[in-house]
């Protein structure tokens, strides 16, 4: 997107696959983040698989922040070693987090139609499945964020997705999570400097023309709704890479405001 693109086109016209390019300096931060990140949780004595999620959520912090914020690669290399740290000085964890904030990221990407395609068949069934795992998981304000993206959408609209939030939580949930439910309240008093209206520039990954303001709007509206609603339920650990993204995005734009005051 923009000057610093975070993707190269894929062959597929999914609007949710987005593979890394390494041409690009900010997916080389996102790439040695998530390696650093596991391998200093591995220092510190975790096991593998909560190294792997505090990397994952690190990782997904990155990745949801270039979807709110396409004009700013510096948001998203911010947020990653925000949810870092946050997962690092945290208990807990392990991969089960992972889902909801992989929902969520896939959700606001069909939502602020950053590829530039329209949502498949495929991308459908697939929000179905993340939808799914994250409800499974406990994770239902993920979940719903998934499911409820093609209602938000200007083209390929289904209710299908929506209806893997209905599932009961197949495990107990273990969402709470202090540092991520510090992050959103962080995050929340900001959400007007967030949602505010913002010219974006940036070019779509796979169609001729700019991302719309408008639907990255809508994209930041829903995250700050979703973060509300995360820190109300306890679902925190699932939406940690979204309220670091959130944090960042609205730090930037907090920061913007007062230097052109």
């Amino acid at each position: 997107m923009s000057a610093e693109s975070p993707l190269r086109p894929a062959a597929s016209h999914s609007a949710l696959a987005r593979p890394l390019d390494f041409a690009y300096p900010s997916n080389c931060v996102a790439a040695l983040g998530l390696l650093g990140t596991v391998a200093l949780a591995r220092l510190r004595g975790r096991g593998w698989a909560h190294a792997v999620g505090i990397g994952g959520a690190a990782f997904l912090a990155w990745a949801t922040a270039r979807e709110l914020d396409p004009d700013h690669p510096a948001s998203a290399n911010a947020a990653l070693p925000v949810a870092a740290v946050a997962g690092l000085v945290s208990r807990g964890g392990g991969l089960a987090p992972l889902l909801p904030a992989l929902a969520v990221l896939s959700g606001l990407r069909g939502i602020a139609g950053t590829t530039g395609e329209t949502l498949t068949r495929t991308d459908h069934l697939g929000l179905l499945v993340q939808s799914l795992a994250a409800a499974g998981t406990g994770g239902t304000v993920g979940a719903l964020v998934a499911g409820a993206a093609p209602l938000l959408t200007e083209g390929g609209r289904s209710v299908t997705p929506l209806m893997g939030a209905l599932l009961p939580p197949l495990a107990r949930a273990r969402g709470g999570s202090w540092t991520g439910a510090l992050l959103s309240a962080a995050a929340l008093p900001l959400a007007r400097e967030l949602t505010a209206p913002e010219p974006v520039q940036s070019a779509c990954d796979r169609a001729p023309r700019a991302v719309r303001a408008g639907e990255v709007r809508r994209a930041r509206q829903v995250a700050a709704l979703a973060l509300a609603a995360g820190l109300l339920t306890r679902q925190s650990r699932g939406l940690l890479p979204l309220a670091a993204a959130c944090l960042t995005v609205a730090a930037r734009r907090a920061g913007a405001n007062l230097r052109n005051t």
